[in-house]
């Protein structure tokens, strides 16, 4: 019956992402001998069959990567929802010799393909008593291999972290409401912004958090009664503060403690009643699936794609379809139909009300934001004279700035004055706790300081040395400060291991203090992601991506040099979200015998006509000689006239801009977290001095004792980085492709 052969399909409503998925997913089955084909229009195209389902070769999926929606397209079907368009289906697929499928969808998706799989027997029963199969056919082919993954912008699906088009969908709407507060601002404006979320209130919280909104209403956490005056006396109290502006976000599907439906427009009309206020609506609508997707969802995309073949190919007569998704930054395998349950179970509990068992289905993630918000959403601290020890807690940045910075600075600064507790700011990092600088901050100190970049209170990679500890002692001492948070990188890291030595000599020093990661290099121990890597990401793509349609309209090579000092995360996070050909880094020492090979490989290419641009992503300090120049010079010599060779080397573009949606989200709750680390250690009295890790899912504190056996001083970067697993994947991905055809 000859070589195995599988399928891809995108079904349901479109998501950013999903062209990643079918690139890797094409590519990666070439790269194991297996034929794949692409299914136009979802389950319609496999009810259709004919040329709807169409085999696919390597450069089938170029230049698709930076695509929004989904290029074999999508549609609803209503024919495969019964068994005689199911049976078409099967037939269709067994007249390609198809008998695995990977379907990319939301829950009904899912569903529809396990109901397929589950029927698959007995349809080609039925086929071949109707003579429309042949018996040698059904017997080659006796069981159909199915695998999922969740494309959804809602982030609706348990089983993985994110959903395919959410991270694309945040950034959508992050912008517009970002935009709609300047407008606001300028003409004393209440905007409400309906954003979608029929049953999942995941967009519409996230977003909250990541612009400051004065008020949220999502499904899962209906107001209770009374809600209206409580949501207009926030506001009001948040003008009589000072501030010009609000936005509520309203989920499309925010309901009321009785099921009623709370509207956008009901919204307005309630402010403009109760407040005086002018107020506008503005729903986002279907523009939050569109444009190209975003940095995350193209790097998660490549690798679910990836681990969806290996899995199809994998799957044998006994095997239980898995849902691929992506957990704590790794390929996480979970039952389809537990996920699928699980969410079913979701919209169960909202359809009968009972909204605490809906929130407590959701992720950990999800409740702990719910709270968050509740606290970050007011407009000034509440009263808390009369209640326990107040401490007074400091906050400083410390080594290069990174965008999310001031978010975790808000974040922490209002946590601390909501508690109770007094928060002093230290401007220009360790070189104002030495000059005994420390300003007492208030919780209008940091408005607006969510979706600012930079650092306002300023940044240096000054690390006191010898003595200028004994005038650090001298400074804590003075300003009465019970604990110390800094925000920042290498450098932060470094400082702080150097005051727990110097404990000994200055007493003084002996308070809690923890280290919250932040470095676009991503290259502190324990954290998986750190504050501005996120951004720094998506600035490389949003280059490159510009950077590609001039080199496609040249024939050229483009070598482009992106920061990352001694770590190449971010290299190697951008080159699998731009499809880059090569990507050098420290990590994997550049040779002459790796450069010519890809010197032919390049001319190759471009010789042969498989190729219109070729990319190559260089780490800043990948090799001392092997610089961007050299590589350049070399390419355009080494082109003779069949292209010509350029560098861009993208710079401090790189740290600058406003912070990402994620980069909000995850420095709000890692400020949120060492809020309460500290507080805790204070009330304790414990001298203790941590960082920020990940392990097993769960965020913890490391001690500091441990910090020298996880960095390479050296270099300045974690001794074990997670990502280095995404070697291979990008190496497969990559490469100029087998001539395998269908």
């Amino acid at each position: 019956m000859g070589e195995r052969r599988l399928a891809i399909l995108t079904s349901g409503g479109d998501a950013p992402g999903m062209n990643a998925v079918v690139r890797a997913a094409v590519r990666t089955a070439l790269s194991r001998g297996v034929v794949p084909f692409a299914v136009a229009d979802g389950f319609q195209g496999l009810v259709d069959g004919g040329d709807r389902i169409r085999p696919m070769n390597w450069s089938s999926v170029g230049g698709i990567l930076h695509i929004g929606g989904t290029v074999i397209g999508t549609a609803r079907c209503t024919a495969f929802r019964e068994r005689d368009g199911r049976r078409l289906a099967a037939r269709n697929l067994l007249e390609k010799r198809i008998d695995t499928l990977i379907c990319v969808g939301g829950d009904g998706t899912l569903t529809g393909a396990d109901a397929l799989r589950k029927e698959w027997p007995t349809l080609l029963s039925e086929l071949v008593s109707r003579g429309e199969v042949v018996p040698e056919a059904a017997a080659h082919h006796p069981f159909l291999a199915l695998v999922g993954l969740t494309g959804s912008i809602d982030n609706d699906m348990p089983g993985t972290d994110m959903t395919l088009g959410t991270d694309t969908a945040l950034h959508r709407i992050t912008g517009a409401v970002d935009a709609l507060t300047d407008t606001a601002a300028s003409h004393q404006r209440a905007f409400v912004v309906e954003v979608m979320g029929r049953r999942c209130g995941y967009l519409a919280l996230m977003s909250a958090l990541a612009t400051g909104a004065s008020w949220v209403l999502i499904p899962e956490a209906p107001p209770s009664d009374g809600w209206e005056e409580r949501m207009c006396a926030r506001i009001l109290d948040g003008r009589k503060g000072g501030r010009r502006h609000s936005t509520v976000l309203v989920a499309e599907g925010a309901v009321d403690r009785s099921g009623h439906p709370i509207t956008a427009e009901r919204v307005r009309g309630v402010l403009e009643e109760r407040l005086g206020v002018e107020a506008r609506t503005t729903v986002l609508g279907h523009v939050q699936r569109g444009g190209a997707p975003s940095a995350f969802d193209r790097v998660m995309g490549t690798l679910l794609g990836h681990a969806a073949v290996e899995e199809a190919l994998a799957f044998g007569p006994d095997s239980v379809p898995q849902l691929i998704g992506l957990k704590e930054n790794r390929i996480q395998r979970t039952p389809l139909a537990d996920c699928v349950g699980r969410a079913r179970a979701v919209a169960e509990a909202l359809e009968e009300r009972d909204y605490d068992r809906a929130l407590s289905l959701r992720s950990p993630g999800f409740r702990e934001t719910v709270e968050a918000v509740k606290t970050l959403v007011r407009a000034r601290q509440r009263d808390t004279s009369g209640g326990t020890r107040r401490f007074r807690v400091a906050l400083l940045h410390a080594g290069a700035p990174a965008p999310g910075m001031n978010t975790a600075a808000r974040a922490f600064v209002r946590i601390l004055l909501d508690r109770g507790h007094e928060a002093l700011g230290v401007r220009n990092g360790f070189e104002g706790l030495l000059a005994g600088t420390a300003e007492e901050l208030s919780w209008m100190s940091v408005h607006g300081w969510v979706g600012r970049g930079g650092a306002e209170l300023g940044t240096s990679r000054r690390i006191p040395e010898g003595g200028e500890w004994g005038a650090v002692a001298r400074s804590v001492a003075a300003n009465r400060v019970d604990g110390l948070l800094v925000i920042g990188g290498f450098s932060g890291y470094e400082a702080t291991w150097r005051l727990l030595r110097a404990r000994d000599e200055q007493p003084a020093l002996n308070i809690p203090v923890v280290c919250l990661p932040a470095a676009i290099d991503n290259n502190l121990p324990g954290a998986e992601l750190s504050l501005g890597a996120d951004t720094a990401l998506n600035s490389i793509v949003e280059a490159v991506d510009k950077i590609k349609q001039s080199a496609v309209a040249w024939r050229r090579a483009f070598v482009v040099e992106v920061m990352g000092a001694w770590c190449g995360y971010l290299a190697a996070a951008a080159g699998l979200a731009t499809g880059a050909e090569r990507v050098y880094l420290h990590e994997d020492p550049l040779t002459m015998a790796r450069l010519e090979k890809d010197v032919r490989d390049l001319f190759d290419g471009f010789s042969k006509g498989k190729k219109r641009l070729g990319l190559v992503i260089r780490n800043e300090n990948a090799h001392p000689v092997f610089t961007t120049e050299f590589l350049r010079r070399l390419f355009d010599a080494e082109g003779k006239g069949l292209f010509d060779a350029r560098q861009a080397i993208l710079g401090h573009l790189q740290q600058g801009g406003n912070p990402t949606p994620f980069d909000r989200i995850h420095a709000t709750r890692l400020a949120v977290r060492c809020a309460d680390f500290l507080l805790e250690a204070c009330a304790k009295g414990e001298a203790s001095a941590s960082f920020m890790g990940f392990e097993g899912g769960r965020l913890r504190f490391v001690d500091f004792a441990q910090f020298p056996s996880m960095v390479d001083r050296e270099f300045r970067r974690s001794k074990s980085p997670w990502w280095r697993a995404w070697g291979p994947v990008a190496a497969l991905l990559d490469q100029p492709g087998p001539s395998v055809s269908g």
